[in-house]
């Protein structure tokens, strides 16, 4: 009875277990992989664990890819071009003066006309032009100084000059009092201890009145020949955006620029530099999308990438084409002018 009971069992299981005459056999889940019994019943320990993780993972690779896309959103190195996409990885110092000269060279074919925006025949007028540059245009000056020079031509006129018609003269200029006092002060020193002359070194130089490395500078390259780099406002913007340098002083920026560029460029690479940025690379609203060296410039996009948008905040003093003067100067750019009192 036992057996008999144990066959009949053993041959309904077999029936259960047969598939229908045209029916298809039930696939067999893959391994590893719970059946959906399993899974909503809780059984089959080993399947339902092997699923939660199945479903962990898919969740992480999700949060994964939406993170790659936010990263790719906000990196501005995948959307800013090379030279971002560069200054998002370590530079190195051979790198960085490689780029730095490449940006003088194509500069140099930008502005072949770069050269010092101030009217002058002679040391004594750019010292003094230069002096009265401050804080105003170079336009400015250059539509001041003529009368100026007129009635004071030299350090010896000008220091005897009554203050008050002095000022009056260079008030177009701005600040014309302090001015004044810099520009007779200069004048006096240069007559008592430099024989009416405009020394050409630098350490004479900065001791006048009103005279800074700045300004000392801009006579010596431009006066004298002499090679030097000019640090304004512009220069100091430009060679922090492009990484030159990380100062804001004066001197140290000078100085580790200088290490950069063979001193041959220095006085030129000082006008290229003052040209862009006082025509596209602006403080405040720099125009990025009308810039001829945005594939070296770390900082693109900073400013107005849009090239129709950009071309509108282009500046350029009036008065005639880029880098026009009232008067062209009677020697190129870098050369000795006259000395005092010569004609030309």
């Amino acid at each position: 009875m036992g057996e008999h009971g144990a066959s009949k069992r053993a041959k309904g299981a077999n029936r259960k277990s047969a598939p229908e005459p045209g029916r298809a056999p039930a696939p067999r889940p893959a391994k590893g992989v719970a059946t959906r019994d399993t899974a909503e019943t809780g059984t089959g320990a080993r399947g339902t664990a092997k699923t939660g993780t199945a479903r962990t993972g898919t969740a992480k690779a999700s949060a994964d890819a939406a993170g790659k896309r936010r990263t790719a959103t906000a990196d501005p190195s995948r959307t800013a071009g090379p030279a971002a996409h560069r200054a998002a990885k370590p530079e190195s110092r051979l790198a960085m003066v490689r780029r730095a000269r490449r940006i003088n060279r194509e500069l140099a074919e930008v502005y072949p006309y770069a050269h010092p925006e101030l009217d002058f025949r002679n040391p004594f007028e750019l010292l003094v032009a230069t002096v009265l540059s401050a804080q105003t245009t170079d336009l400015r000056v250059n539509q001041t100084t003529p009368a100026l020079f007129a009635k004071y031509p030299t350090p010896e006129d000008l220091a005897a000059a009554v203050p008050e018609e002095v000022e009056e003269l260079i008030r177009p200029t701005g600040f014309f009092r302090a001015k004044t006092k810099s520009i007779m002060g200069l004048s006096a020193a240069l007559r008592d201890d430099f024989g009416g002359e405009v020394p050409g070194r630098l350490e004479d130089l900065v001791k006048l009145p009103g005279v800074g490395r700045k300004t000392a500078f801009v006579v010596l390259g431009n006066a004298f020949g002499v090679p030097g780099i000019t640090v304004d406002t512009h220069f100091m913007r430009l060679a922090r955006r492009w990484k030159w340098t990380e100062s804001d002083d004066p001197v140290k920026i000078e100085a580790e620029v200088a290490t950069i560029f063979p001193k041959s460029e220095w006085t030129m690479l000082s006008h290229r530099v003052i040209f862009h940025g006082r025509r596209i690379c602006h403080a405040r609203k720099p125009a990025c999308g009308a810039c001829p060296i945005t594939h070296l410039c770390p900082s693109y996009g900073e400013g107005e990438t849009d090239p129709e948008k950009a071309a509108k905040l282009l500046k350029y003093e009036k008065g005639g084409f880029p880098g026009q003067r009232l008067n062209p100067p009677p020697d190129y750019p870098g050369r000795p002018a006259p000395p005092l009192g010569a004609s030309g």
